[in-house]
């Protein structure tokens, strides 16, 4: 094929002649179709559904260990009461026992047996 020859081929391919179509095809950009829209957005949900539940889980499990923590701190507020309440007791005999109204007091011995 001589240098003449192949301007000749290239000037045919430019100018649609007889038999030739005129329109130049372009490759289409690919794209998804209706069935596999559909199962993706399945797909997306069911990702998004689990990622949920795993949150939720997650929330259920700390949600456990707050209640066991509360439990716990009603019943050492409740021990707490308790002692103090009892401190109060052992420290009002004391205290009263050591007082100067409580030292002035005279002891009594029973006179007498009431009998019927």
């Amino acid at each position: 094929m001589t240098y003449s020859s192949s301007l000749a081929m290239g000037r045919q391919n430019a100018f649609a002649s007889r038999n030739q179509n005129a329109v130049t095809f372009r490759s289409r950009e690919r794209s998804l179709g209706p069935v596999s829209n559909t199962i993706m957005l399945i797909i997306m949900a069911l990702f998004l559904g689990l990622l949920y539940l795993t949150q939720v889980t997650k929330t259920n499990a700390y949600g456990y260990k707050v209640s066991d923590l509360l439990q716990q701190q009603t019943q050492l507020q409740q021990q707490n009461q308790e002692l103090q309440v009892e401190s109060a007791r052992e420290q009002s005999v004391t205290t009263i026992q050591n007082s100067a109204q409580a030292k002035a007091l005279v002891p009594t011995a029973p006179t007498a047996v009431v009998t019927n």
